[in-house]
């Protein structure tokens, strides 16, 4: 998860919503990214899909069973989809995100046999989202 924040620490640095995420297959990290929405002017630019294309060249297939996904916000229920088609068997979250989270609008999107651990340095993913909006409202 500590990666994962590295990327969502350069997300805030180029003005983007500071969401890192992180692909570990074989205890290997195999990819990172971060939200790319801003720069990319692309909606679905999220920092999962990122690393879910990126996992996916480096592993030369679309399925990713024997990976976790690490990423330091509740994934949406868009990336929670591409997580599940992916067949992704773990996703580590830290914080959680009780507007936009996929629990709230699509609990069954993951694979039926991934394991989701929440709140993984959860108040330092949550602090890192503040301080971003914060500084937004000034």
């Amino acid at each position: 998860m500590q990666r994962a924040l590295d990327e969502a620490r350069q997300a805030l640095k180029e003005g983007e919503i500071p969401i890192g995420a992180v692909v570990v297959c074989q205890d290997r990290i195999i990819a990172r990214a971060h939200n790319l929405t801003e720069t990319l002017r692309d909606v679905t630019a999220h920092a999962e899909m990122q690393a879910l294309t990126a996992a996916a060249d480096q592993l030369g297939g679309k399925y990713l069973q024997d990976c976790t996904l690490y990423v330091t916000v509740e994934p949406c229920a868009m990336c929670a989809g591409a997580l599940g088609w992916a067949q992704v068997s773990r996703v580590v979250y830290g914080a959680a995100d009780p507007k936009r989270g996929y629990q709230l609008y699509a609990p069954r999107a993951l694979h039926p046999k991934a394991s989701v651990t929440p709140g993984v340095l959860e108040q330092e993913c949550r602090e890192l989202m503040q301080e971003f909006f914060s500084s937004l409202r000034k």
